[in-house]
């Protein structure tokens, strides 16, 4: 499976799985515009130089930031083949009926929120070369209502119906787009969080970076619009 000669452009390129997924698609000679939300946190993440890189620092809530970031990548690197939307977050929360307006404006926010700015962003240039890949991150708990994650059930359900909706709307123009759901991934912060669970039993932050460089790959592009579970064994 080979990225020779692609440009890739990754958001939340700094956190573990984006790390994971630049890793992925470095391996197979992808050509990476990696961005995050400042560039201490990038060039922490990547350190040194490689001409097959551009670290961009943007606010991926902010639409102008994103988009100049973009353009700079456009500008830098020609074009941008594959969009993965890695950028998101996860926070409990309290019964819906007690969910506060800030929680709920922050999940939305940080996982469609940012999703939708990235692909007002970035679509326009696909939909001129006639082709291009995106896959975004969903969740398990996307699927369904989960008790003391309403906010955030809802918000990755919304990744799910805006990844549809994209596939629906882009697949004639040579674009595909699909999102994966992954159950509890390997990170740091989930380890800190529930240090008495089994990691072993849950997504290996490589495992999940194989199936989006797939999802990005020739060998997917009859795929639109699909929601593939990525549970390992949890």
């Amino acid at each position: 499976m080979s990225f020779d000669n692609k440009v890739v452009l990754i958001t939340g390129a700094a956190g573990a799985l984006g790390r994971a997924v630049a890793s992925a698609f470095a391996a197979a000679g992808a050509t990476l515009a990696l961005l995050d939300l400042n560039e201490q946190v990038l060039a922490t993440a990547y350190p040194g130089v490689d001409g097959r890189r551009l670290l961009l620092a943007a606010d991926l809530a902010d639409t102008d930031s994103t988009r100049h970031a973009v353009d700079r990548a456009v500008t830098g690197l020609g074009r941008i083949d594959c969009l993965c939307n890695i950028a998101g977050g996860f926070d409990m929360g309290p019964a819906v009926h007690e969910t506060s307006q800030k929680l709920w404006d922050a999940m939305l926010g940080v996982n469609a929120g940012t999703l939708l700015n990235a692909v007002r962003a970035v679509v326009p240039g696909m939909i001129a070369a006639g082709h291009g890949s995106i896959v975004n991150v969903g969740a398990g708990a996307g699927q369904s209502g989960r008790a003391h994650m309403g906010a955030y059930s809802a918000a990755k359900s919304v990744v799910i119906r805006l990844t549809e909706a994209m596939a629906a709307e882009l697949r004639e123009q040579g674009i595909n787009v699909n999102c994966v759901l992954p159950s509890i991934i390997d990170t740091p912060r989930n380890r800190t969080d529930m240090p008495k669970a089994d990691y072993s039993r849950w997504v290996a932050p490589q495992d999940l970076a194989h199936v989006i460089r797939f999802l990005c790959s020739e060998d997917a592009r009859a795929v639109h619009g699909a929601a593939i579970p990525v549970n390992g064994l949890s």
